[in-house]
C-alpha cells in the first residue's frame, strides 16, 4: 500500500506556474475577432482565473451548450498554439517544486483550465515525475471560488486539507483554498496585496518562496495571516 505524503502542495497553474495573462488575453482576442467581436483588457481582467463555462456568457452572451464547447475548445487551441514554442513559465517554479518534491510533499496541480494545457506545462517544465495529481476544469462541475478543485486534488494526493498548501495568484483560488480548509501563498504577480488578504502569506514573486516557507506554513495550525499581509503592503510601499 502506497504510503501518504506527509503534506499537500496544490499548485494554481495560470499566473503561478506561468504568466500566462498576455497568451490567455490575446487569445480571447483572436477568438472574439473570429466570431466578429471584440474583449477589452478591462473585461479579461474580471474574469483571470475563472473557467471558461463562467467566462465565455460573460463576454460572448448566452449560448448553447454545444456552442460554449466549441468556443472555449477553440479558445484553448489558440492558446497552446501561441505558447507551445516559448511557453511563459514563472523563475523559480521548477527549483520549487523539485525542492518539495525532494523534502517528501506530495504535489498537485489544480487549475480552472483544461487537462491538455496543464500537461503541455507540466511536460515542459519537466516535472512530470514530481507531479502525483492533476485537477483540471475537465475534473470538476463547480469552478473557483468554489473549493472543489482542491478537495479533489487533495484527495488524490491522499493528503487531508488542514496539510495541505495551495499556491494561488487569483482572489478567487485564495477564496477556494480557505473554503477547503488548506492554507495558501499568494503570489502577487496580477493582483495588489488587498486583494488577497484571505491568504496565510504573500510573496511578491514565486522565486521569494522557499521549501522551508511552505513545509513550515504546512505544519502550523495557527499562523496568523493579517501581520504578513500587512508587512507586504509595507515593503511593497518602500517602507
Amino acid at each position: 500500500m502506497r504510503q501518504s505524503p506527509a503534506f499537500g502542495v496544490i499548485f494554481d497553474m495560470d499566473g503561478v506556474l506561468v504568466d500566462s495573462a498576455a497568451p490567455h488575453l490575446r487569445s480571447w482576442e483572436l477568438l472574439a475577432r473570429e466570431n466578429g467581436g471584440n474583449v477589452t483588457r478591462e473585461q479579461f481582467a474580471g474574469t483571470f482565473g475563472c473557467q471558461n463555462r463562467d467566462i465565455i456568457p460573460l463576454l460572448f452572451g448566452p449560448v448553447s451548450e454545444t456552442r460554449m464547447r466549441t468556443l472555449g475548445d477553440r479558445k484553448e487551441q489558440i492558446y497552446r498554439e501561441l505558447i507551445r514554442d516559448h511557453p511563459p513559465i514563472v523563475d523559480g517554479a521548477v527549483s520549487l517544486i523539485r525542492g518539495l518534491h525532494g523534502a517528501g510533499a506530495g504535489l498537485a496541480v489544480g487549475s480552472s483550465g483544461p487537462r491538455e494545457n496543464i500537461e503541455l506545462i507540466v511536460d515542459t517544465m519537466g516535472i512530470a515525475d514530481c507531479v502525483s495529481a492533476v485537477v483540471s476544469a475537465d475534473d470538476v462541475t463547480r469552478g473557483k471560488p468554489d473549493p472543489q478543485v482542491f478537495t479533489l486534488a487533495a484527495d488524490r494526493l491522499g493528503v487531508p486539507p488542514r496539510r495541505c498548501v495551495v499556491i494561488e495568484d487569483a482572489p478567487v483560488g485564495v477564496q477556494a483554498a480557505r473554503a477547503a480548509g488548506m492554507h495558501s501563498v499568494a503570489v502577487l504577480i496580477y493582483h495588489p496585496p488587498s486583494a488577497l488578504q484571505g491568504a496565510d502569506r504573500l510573496v511578491s514573486c514565486l522565486a521569494d518562496l522557499t521549501v522551508e516557507d511552505v513545509v513550515t506554513l504546512a505544519r502550523d495550525d495557527g499562523m496568523v495571516h493579517g501581520n504578513i499581509t500587512r508587512r507586504v503592503e509595507r515593503e511593497n510601499a518602500g517602507g
